[in-house]
């Protein structure tokens, strides 16, 4: 794992258990992540996330969803603003994802948020990742 973009770390380790069928995948803990995967959880692309309190630093560990005919919920997830290049959305650009189908995770002041929250709460931010 490269410790340039822990972000892209992690969506990539979801990506990969997913090809891979794997029922949980971990990776080393940050609040950043933990937010990313709740919002995941909350928007029904994840079963399950635990923080392990394991040495010398703690885990995420993160349990898949799958479907009832075993295919995976998550088809596509991928990085939208890098350490590179940073993109910002607000209120009134972030428009739902296939018609609501996916979505886009959002730092935003209070928080990483859905952008379905977002637009709730009428807040933008910078748009980390977007799940289909």
């Amino acid at each position: 794992m490269s410790q340039t973009d822990p972000i892209a770390d992690l969506l990539t380790v979801i990506r990969n258990g997913v090809l891979a069928n794997k029922a949980t995948v971990s990776v080393p803990w940050s609040q950043v992540k933990q937010g990313i995967a709740q919002v995941l959880k909350d928007e029904g692309y994840l079963a399950r996330l635990d923080v392990l309190d394991t040495k010398p630093a703690k885990t995420l560990q993160v349990v898949l969803k799958y479907a009832d005919t075993g295919e995976p919920v998550i088809h596509d997830i991928s990085r939208v603003s890098t350490p590179g290049r940073r993109l910002y959305a607000g209120r009134k650009e972030l428009k739902p994802i296939i018609r609501g189908f996916g979505v886009s995770i959002v730092s935003t002041s209070q928080g990483i948020l859905s952008d379905r929250a977002c637009r709730q709460r009428k807040l933008g931010g910078e748009v980390l990742c977007v799940v289909k």
